[in-house]
């Protein structure tokens, strides 16, 4: 039996017996996971010869004979929390360890009008459904994810609340010998006139290879804006696995700020569907590899109504022998009249070993819209190394320099002040890696 035909059957079998022991729990979680597993066992895991995954094999992580998550069996303190997911935003922070809630190292927000909840703590199903506003008929990451639904984080804003201090969800894996598998959730419902801003933090507390497999799915309302901020730090031995779905109202605005640093295979996969008029997204990414990890990267902005706005910007930078993958696509449908979209692929390789595939797409089927769209890669600028060093700065300091510049747009246009000037310390640790990755240098 092939490698993934093999772990299909083995993930099916894990499943199978995670619904036989929560056979008590209400009837549309019982249903939903069984829903989600019988597309799971339909399509298995992909493969190359399918468009989406041609660049990335998932065997690596299909091998490993991973086990779902359970409660630490060592303690977590506070205090390694904050060292890893600096900077912790006390006001509000909800940490998952392992995939369960732990109310002992959150600090619950107190204001009355928003309300942050555990998946396992409800006894009603969720409006909009769970598991609606992702596609697991096309994503078979999300279908396994959601058959395997055990805990998770519920957002619900209040008409017109207005919530200034960010939301910090933190998802630490703590490590076994044996490798761990956990499926954590979030679900934003915001509606008509609120604000809220959300950071989602995945960390790891060893050197230990786990799994992560998250789904994340965000509702709009009317005028409503949301501002969610993605960091993927885990250690270099995960494998990460993230599936983000989200749909706006008329003139909602949403953005999402995706940082990856850290994992040996990494895959983001973005929808976001403009379904009705005025609405807004911004979309930017910041993916740093090092050795040989891979990054994929796929978004989708789906324009189905007219007078909608989109910008997506993702940065690339490679060093050693890792790889990236960029594939971002926009699609116009034939009445989303005056349309504006732009999205722009920059890519930085820091060493000959390192590679980077990037495909943007325009798919644009009305005649009265503005769309632009663009993709680069190339290597540092040998002038401005020069300058450099011809003002006493070491060549291996130069290019720390000059690419923490090319990286410095995407971390300014954080929402959040406190993060940015919290991510300066861990995001140079990151590129000073990449820098000094073993590889040829240009």
């Amino acid at each position: 039996m092939k490698p993934l035909d093999a772990a299909r059957e083995r993930w099916i079998s894990l499943a199978e017996k995670f619904a036989a022991e929560r056979a008590d729990d209400d009837a549309w979680l019982r249903d939903l996971r069984a829903e989600s597993l019988a597309r799971f066992a339909d399509q298995g895991f992909p493969n190359t010869k399918q468009e989406e995954w041609r660049y990335t094999r998932v065997t690596p992580m299909a091998e490993v004979p991973f086990q779902l998550g359970c409660p630490a069996t060592t303690p977590v303190t506070r205090s390694a929390i904050e060292d890893k997911a600096s900077p912790v935003f006390a006001c509000s922070l909800y940490v998952f360890v392992d995939g369960r809630f732990e109310p002992a190292l959150s600090a619950l927000a107190t204001r009355t009008d928003v309300h942050v909840e555990s998946l396992r703590a409800l006894d009603t199903a969720i409006e909009p459904p769970l598991g609606s506003l992702v596609d697991t008929k096309q994503h078979p990451f999300a279908a396994l994810s959601t058959a395997l639904l055990d805990d998770g984080a519920v957002l619900r804003v209040p008409k017109g609340a207005q919530v200034t201090d960010p939301l910090h969800l933190v998802f630490v894996a703590t490590g076994s010998r044996e490798p761990r598998a956990t499926q954590p959730r979030l679900f934003i419902d915001a509606s008509e006139n609120s604000r809220v801003q959300v950071i989602q933090d995945f960390v790891s507390l060893s050197d230990d290879v786990g799994l992560t497999n998250g789904v994340s799915e965000i509702r709009v309302g009317a005028g409503a804006q949301v501002d969610l901020v993605t960091i993927q730090r885990e250690n270099a031995g995960s494998f990460h696995f993230s599936n983000v779905s989200a749909r706006l109202g008329r003139d909602a605005r949403f953005s999402h700020h995706n940082l990856t640093l850290g994992g040996r295979l990494v895959r983001n996969d973005l929808e976001v569907v403009l379904e009705e008029e005025g609405a807004d997204c911004t979309l930017n990414g910041l993916f740093i590899g090092a050795g040989e990890q891979v990054i994929d990267n796929h978004t989708l902005l789906d324009h189905a109504v007219p007078h909608g706005t989109s910008r997506q910007l993702y940065k690339g930078i490679l060093g050693g022998r890792s790889r990236g993958v960029f594939r971002g696509r926009v699609i116009v449908r034939p009445n989303a009249q005056k349309t504006v979209a732009y999205q722009s692929n920059p890519n930085l390789l820091l060493t000959t070993g390192a590679r980077v595939d990037s495909k943007p797409q325009l798919e644009i089927y009305a005649n009265d819209v503005k769309c632009g769209h663009g993709s680069s890669i190339g290597q540092l600028d040998q002038d401005a190394i020069f300058y450099l060093r011809t003002r006493a700065i070491s060549e291996p300091r130069a290019r720390q320099l000059l690419t923490r510049g090319f990286a410095q747009q995407i971390l300014a246009a954080l929402p959040v002040a406190a993060l940015t000037e919290g991510l300066h310390e861990p995001l140079g640790d990151r590129l000073a890696e990449a820098t000094s990755s073993p590889g040829s240098k240009p």
